[in-house]
């Protein structure tokens, strides 16, 4: 007596087509979930860094010709005085943006009397761009490395310009801002995070 054959069951054609509406609603439900809580409760301009606590990487920048200032190494943020290195480009729009922020940095008396520095690093900019953008917007750098190349931004971390370091007396990197700095940033976080390498 012979067997007869079992019937091989054909999966359903229906049965992942089906499913993808409902994948797509999980994973769009996620990203909206995600970006609400990036709004909410988290702050875009403080990314982490992993260099906030180490010694600023090593680099040394010749200097903006014709700006009359010096360029820049990793040797001048260790001379014993809180250093404010920018990173900024004459081609990047929120540059322009932050700049009037940064000539307000300057004003701060109590920065003065600690003789805190604000210094520049241009980069990926042409020296003839850069020198017309700080003649417009004026120069509040006390010395400008540029970076042509971009290698010291690469050892920065650098996510995109503009970026801004607090750099305490010793060469420690105390704090990272992200992004164009407003009147309102200057005063309410990079300000008080200057105030504690002073302590």
């Amino acid at each position: 007596m012979t067997e007869t054959p079992k019937k091989i069951e054909q999966p359903k054609k229906g049965g992942v087509l089906a499913a993808l509406p409902l994948i797509g609603f999980v994973l769009l439900a996620g990203l909206f979930l995600y970006m609400f809580q990036m709004r909410e409760g988290r702050d875009a301009s403080v990314l982490p860094s992993p260099l906030v606590g180490r010694p600023a990487p090593s680099f040394t920048l010749e200097a903006l010709p014709g700006s009359g200032k010096p360029g820049l190494s990793d040797a001048d943020l260790r001379q014993g005085h809180t250093t404010v290195v920018n990173l900024f480009a004459s081609w990047c729009g929120p540059c322009r943006v932050e700049h009037p922020s940064l000539r307000l940095l300057l004003e701060d008396p109590m920065l003065k009397i600690n003789d805190v520095r604000l210094v520049g690093i241009a980069y990926k900019d042409e020296p003839a761009n850069a020198l017309k953008f700080l003649s417009t917007e004026g120069d509040p750098y006390a010395a400008i490395g540029m970076d042509l190349k971009g290698r010291a931004a690469i050892d920065w971390g650098l996510t995109g310009v503009p970026e801004t370091f607090v750099v305490r007396g010793d060469g420690t990197i105390a704090y990272k801002y992200t992004g164009p700095m407003t009147e309102q940033a200057l005063r309410e976080k990079v300000l008080p995070e200057i105030e504690k390498t002073l302590r």
